[in-house]
């Protein structure tokens, strides 16, 4: 099993009733909350983290692309990702990732990506994301019906100029490109692709057809996720698919402590904080066009696995710390109550990559260096063995062979 170390990038500092008196914490949330000299606090204190699981044994720290929110700080990735190319020396780095359709041309994603791989040692895993509504259509003003199909043409001649021996020209709907002639091609041939998604079947199509990763990025938990993940295995073996458990990633909380009690006493407020302060207006969420008549029916006719008053709760940060744990949204405690919850979790979903969220909300630095320690000393070593006989070809190659060098790693010998 595969683990990705990952933080939203929140500000820490926002006000106590931020988000009761605040529509919205995307588009539209006050920048007048945000000291900039505090951002960079946070952005020192994120690389400080991951810099510290890359010496733990993690395999990859996976950054993501935010606009105009405070609830991930990130509008560019690949500026993170400079700086861990050049200071970490074993995880992978996962861009998951970039907005393609954001791009104007989309060539620039592929030559920065291509940047890094060469400035990692070939170490990028390559995300790409269709983005929030509230990212495209909001922040930066696409137009929702255009999306998918700006994404898939950007996709077409990103992975295109990453293999081009010469230069070609590319003549698209959007984009158009007299000379694309990559400088420099990336470290790796074959570039690990993951698309996260929230559970449209166009982009299982997609995943399947091209053998991609599959990222279920989801803050609600497993209770909430399960349809949704089962869905995509249960579609994908009913099209032939790769059943490889490595092809499916999702995001999990971790709040990992010496006992149950202290794990309650550190980590309750920083969840609460989260939950609460990252209200999303209903304007925002679903511009008309954003999601296909596809993706509508199969939204509608999934079956709901958590009420709708359990759902306002946590949003709300109402619910106590462990009925966030028992409904999924965070796997709390002792290294070995974690690690067995974990385990749980991956075989009944049959993930083989996880993202673990190691610091959430206004979590104090010292804990979540904790945090890290606990799981990437005690709690990771109990998993390698977790579909170790599998493939896994959605990781980089360079990095699996480090971390397994002085970590181990569970690979197939």
């Amino acid at each position: 099993m595969k683990f990705h170390w990952f933080a939203q990038q929140y500000y820490t500092k926002l006000p106590p009733d931020y988000g009761d008196v605040n529509r919205s914490s995307w588009v539209t949330a006050p920048i007048n909350v945000a000291d900039p000299v505090q951002v960079g606090e946070d952005y020192h204190m994120y690389l400080r983290l991951m810099q510290q699981a890359d010496g733990l044994g993690w395999d990859s720290l996976l950054l993501n692309e935010h606009h105009q929110t405070s609830l991930a700080m990130t509008p560019s990735p690949n500026l993170i990702a400079s700086i861990l190319a050049a200071t970490t020396e074993n995880a992978a780095i996962a861009l998951c990732g970039n907005s393609l359709a954001l791009y104007n041309p989309p060539i620039r994603v592929a030559e920065e990506i291509a940047m890094l791989d060469c400035l990692s040692g070939g170490r990028i895993i390559a995300g790409i994301v269709f983005g929030t509504p509230m990212d495209t259509a909001f922040s930066y003003g696409v137009p929702p019906i255009e999306l998918r199909e700006r994404f898939h043409e950007a996709r077409d001649l990103i992975t295109r100029a990453w293999q081009a021996e010469e230069p070609f020209a590319f003549n698209g709907k959007y984009t158009q490109l007299r000379y694309v002639n990559t400088w420099p091609r990336p470290v790796q041939e074959d570039i690990p692709v993951w698309i996260p998604g929230s559970g449209s079947p166009e982009t299982w199509d997609v995943v399947n057809a091209l053998d991609y990763c599959y990222g279920y990025l989801s803050f609600s938990g497993k209770q909430s996720a399960e349809p949704i993940v089962k869905g995509f295995w249960d579609y994908t073996e009913s099209q032939g698919g790769n059943m490889n458990p490595n092809r499916m990633a999702f995001t999990q909380v971790i709040c990992c402590a010496d006992t149950d009690e202290e794990a309650e006493r550190q980590y309750s407020e920083a969840v609460k904080y989260f939950y609460r302060q990252n209200p999303t207006a209903i304007e925002f969420a679903t511009p008309p066009g954003y999601n296909t008549p596809a993706s509508i029916r199969s939204t509608l006719n999934r079956a709901k696995v958590m009420s709708d008053d359990e759902r306002r709760r946590a949003t709300r940060g109402e619910l106590s710390f462990w009925e966030y744990d028992e409904l999924g949204y965070i796997i709390a405690g002792t290294p070995d109550r974690v690690a067995q919850r974990v385990r749980e979790l991956a075989t009944d979903l049959r993930i083989g990559q996880l993202i673990t969220c190691m610091h959430v909300g206004n979590l104090p630095e010292e804990v979540a260096a904790e945090n890290n320690r606990l799981f990437g000393t005690e709690v990771m070593p109990q998993l390698r063995d977790l579909w170790a006989d599998q493939e896994d070809r959605w990781t980089p190659k360079v990095s699996q062979e480090r971390v397994a060098a002085k970590f181990g790693s569970g690979l197939p010998q």
